[in-house]
């Protein structure tokens, strides 16, 4: 192929080097395992110029999963640790992973138990909408369980869709 898009056909490599110096262009090898290789006459530049474009909005689509955190302690109000739950929700229904940290400030760290239920706690309010990725394990005065968020994402939206068309009067 040339740089205006037109086949040339099968031509020998010397035949092909001389075409393509004939236009000051550089012959790139296309698909290497084809019988014969494909070829074309193009500004190498430019090729590989497209071809990074080509990766980078491959990239574009996905989304990097971050970690976020979220702290108690372990002798926390009901209130909020509710606001906290509802918060790692959210963190989950985006898609990203959470962790689940208990600090144990002081004499504190004599009640390990209040921090293991504290978790268990948490982990049965995050259960419909997240998997235990680690479990809850010590880490100095910290307690931490990090959670991973259920792929349901796909089937939701598909219900949406369902509804919303059985909602529309025909």
């Amino acid at each position: 192929m040339d740089d205006q898009g037109n086949q040339l056909g099968v031509l020998p490599l010397q035949e092909a080097l001389f075409k393509a110096r004939q236009k000051n262009l550089d012959l790139v090898e296309v698909a290497s395992n084809a019988k014969p290789p494909v070829c074309k006459l193009i500004n190498f530049k430019k090729f590989k110029y497209q071809e990074d474009k080509k990766q980078r909005q491959g990239k574009k689509g996905t989304k990097k999963q971050e970690l976020k955190e979220i702290r108690f302690t372990p002798f926390i109000a009901k209130n909020d640790f509710k606001i906290r739950i509802k918060r790692a929700q959210g963190f989950l229904k985006e898609g990203n992973k959470v962790r689940l940290t208990v600090r144990f400030l002081g004499r504190q760290i004599t009640r390990k138990a209040f921090g293991y239920q504290l978790l268990i706690k948490a982990n049965d309010a995050l259960k419909e909408i997240s998997k235990v990725e680690s479990e809850s394990k010590f880490q100095g005065r910290m307690l931490m369980m990090t959670l991973a968020p259920i792929q349901q994402k796909k089937e939701k939206d598909a219900k949406t869709k369902n509804e919303k068309i059985s909602s529309k009067k025909i």
